[in-house]
């Protein structure tokens, strides 16, 4: 009871209410500083950035970047998440575009490595502050790889589901092994291999990658 009243079921609404609001709330703020931080790290860089940059950006004080988000390394981590889930809710698409796995791998394969190029932070991080970007996204970066992961063993399960791909009890292993490579040409650009056109990427996919995750099991 509250006073003399019963506590019922307008009471609990209200308050639920204003618990998804709070909740609302602190993610339209958290947002705010992780978009503000991509922008002054894009102009700025890393290292030249302070906590108090990235909360004039936000229009917040600084106490409030550290309770929501945290020092700049979480910041940053924050950022590279952010980024990351962008690319792969964008990749999730190219299932319901492609009605063979070949054709998907190749797609997939060219928009990773299209975006990585053309994303002005990650190029910035890897070209001018490779000290900054390397642990990330080597050392510290196994939740991002572990998302990416994730994404890439969705994708599979929903070939098998399309018929497209026998089903494995390695499916797993294969997707990692398959993002591993990935990753190792977005850290690593340029070298031998004639990847400059979105033909030359899907044809290598086709080739070299499709095989890793249709092979059959001894």
């Amino acid at each position: 009871m509250v006073g003399n009243r019963t506590v019922g079921d307008s009471d609990r609404i209200r308050v639920s209410s204003d618990r998804s609001a709070s909740t609302s709330e602190a993610d339209s703020i958290e947002d705010r500083i992780i978009v503000a931080a991509l922008k002054q790290f894009e102009e700025f860089g890393i290292r030249k950035s302070t906590i108090e940059d990235i909360a004039r950006r936000a229009g917040v004080d600084r106490v409030t970047v550290y309770r929501r988000v945290g020092s700049r390394d979480e910041v940053v981590r924050a950022v590279i998440n952010r980024e990351t889930t962008a690319v792969l809710a964008d990749l999730a698409q190219i299932d319901d575009q492609y009605d063979t796995l070949d054709a998907r791998i190749g797609a997939t394969f060219a928009t990773v490595l299209e975006r990585a190029r053309s994303h002005f932070f990650f190029a910035r991080l890897l070209t001018l502050e490779p000290e900054y970007a390397l642990p990330r996204m080597t050392t510290d970066g196994s939740a991002t790889l572990s998302m990416a992961v994730f994404a890439t063993l969705h994708s599979l399960k929903r070939a098998v589901a399309d018929g497209l791909l026998e089903d494995a009890p390695d499916l797993a292993v294969r997707a990692e092994t398959v993002v591993r490579i990935v990753h190792s040409f977005v850290l690593t650009p340029m070298a031998a291999l004639p990847l400059d056109t979105r033909e030359q990427i899907a044809d290598f996919a086709s080739r070299y990658l499709l095989p890793i995750l249709t092979r059959k099991n001894d």
